[in-house]
């Protein structure tokens, strides 16, 4: 209960130093599978944070583990060096039916942020990832680069979800995994 409240204390206050309003208005995609959603996601576009300044070549990891927990590894490459940080994510209401796409990611113990799923692809090939505020958004690919057309419209989309589209920022792409 301690950590619940903790956590939602400073979720709040992080969304008023930010001043961006709550993304709690914005459903989770419903009926999410987590094995699906397992493997590299290539980062295309996201809004500026402090912890991703100058970072190119963006992916990240997702690793189920046996307790149920999923070891996130997130990399990207600043000033031409390999840079990367090893996080936990577990599932926000595990107990869920349908299961919502809604994790709490943690890179600094004791210390979970949420990372809501909005928008996923059939066939998990794409996805839109926000957290706590409109200040958080992320577009995610299986494959490296998008077609135009199709971030396009994903933009498009946010934009009238309230996000602030034109200060996303677009990665230099990262190299494909040999497994793609």
């Amino acid at each position: 209960m301690k950590r619940h409240l903790i956590g939602g204390i400073v979720s709040s206050i992080a969304a008023a130093l930010t001043g961006c309003a709550t993304t709690s208005d914005i459903a989770a995609v419903r009926n999410f599978e987590p094995e699906r959603y397992m493997g590299t996601w290539y980062e295309i576009a996201r809004l500026p944070q402090y912890f991703e300044r100058d970072l190119d070549e963006v992916r990240a990891r997702y690793t189920l583990q046996s307790d149920g927990t999923i070891k996130v590894v997130n990399s990207g490459v600043k000033d031409g060096e390999a840079k990367s940080i090893t996080g936990t994510a577990k599932l926000k209401r595990p107990k869920a039916d349908p299961l919502t796409g809604e994790l709490r990611v943690s890179f600094f113990w004791p210390f979970y942020s949420d990372y809501r799923i909005i928008e996923l692809d059939p066939d998990y090939s794409v996805a839109v990832v926000t957290a706590g505020s409109r200040g958080y958004l992320w577009v995610l690919s299986r494959k490296p680069e998008m077609a135009k057309e199709e971030l396009d419209a994903i933009v498009s989309r946010m934009k009238t979800l309230g996000f602030e589209v034109d200060k996303l920022e677009y990665p230099k792409p990262a190299k494909p995994d040999p497994e793609i």
